[in-house]
């Protein structure tokens, strides 16, 4: 299968060499959306998720997998794709909803320098709410954030960007909660192989958790 990975705010498709050399292992062939939060406007960056996924030879299975705002930008993407949807898709530490970090981040200048028009999208209640979420889409939550009464998250379950709130969606029968960071989510040997059987599986979503 043909898998598009879409990495974080900040990142770059190196931060999926871990992932990437297990997903070629395992026989699929990887690609890359690579963007600027800072420079690519949102429609931007989904307009070449689009034209990347259309590019492939025709026929072929595909997935997408994003971690964090990767995963907005496919959802982005989604009504576009909507006649040619994937496989499955996959996502890491992923802001379901509008999150706590970015609401009180985008107040200062330099966020909305660094991070652009996508960085304060991620504040907008509104928006994030309105995005459509992939038909057959597995989520993977962190939870190995600290947890203490004077941390900004105080002892609420967190990745440490992420609230675990913020990473679900109503129907939690797609999220596996895992001990990972939001930064290092990617690299667990644990949620790719559970992403491989997901890929091998001709149930989709049947394959067992991690």
């Amino acid at each position: 299968m043909e898998v598009i990975l879409v990495h974080g705010m900040g990142r770059s498709r190196l931060s999926f060499a871990l992932l990437a050399a297990r997903l070629r292992a395992a026989g699929h062939q990887v690609r890359y959306l690579d963007y600027v939060a800072a420079l690519h406007t949102l429609a931007h960056a989904s307009a070449r998720l689009t034209a990347r996924v259309r590019a492939r030879p025709v026929g072929t299975r595909y997935a997408l997998i994003g971690h964090s705002l990767g995963s907005v930008i496919i959802r982005q993407a989604l009504t576009e794709l909507a006649a040619d949807p994937p496989a499955v898709t996959c996502f890491l530490a992923a802001p379901i909803r509008a999150c706590r970090a970015a609401k009180f981040f985008s107040r200062f200048r330099l966020y909305r320098l660094a991070t652009g028009e996508m960085g304060c999208l991620l504040a907008d209640d509104h928006f994030m709410d309105r995005l459509p979420m992939p038909p057959r889409t597995r989520i993977y939550a962190g939870v190995g954030g600290p947890r203490r009464s004077w941390l900004p998250f105080g002892t609420e379950l967190n990745d440490g960007v992420l609230l675990l709130s913020e990473a679900r969606t109503e129907d939690d029968a797609e999220v596996r909660e895992v001990p990972n960071m939001h930064t290092l989510i990617m690299h667990s040997r644990a949620i790719a192989d559970d992403i491989v059987n997901l890929l091998a599986s001709d149930q989709g979503l049947s394959a067992a958790p991690p």
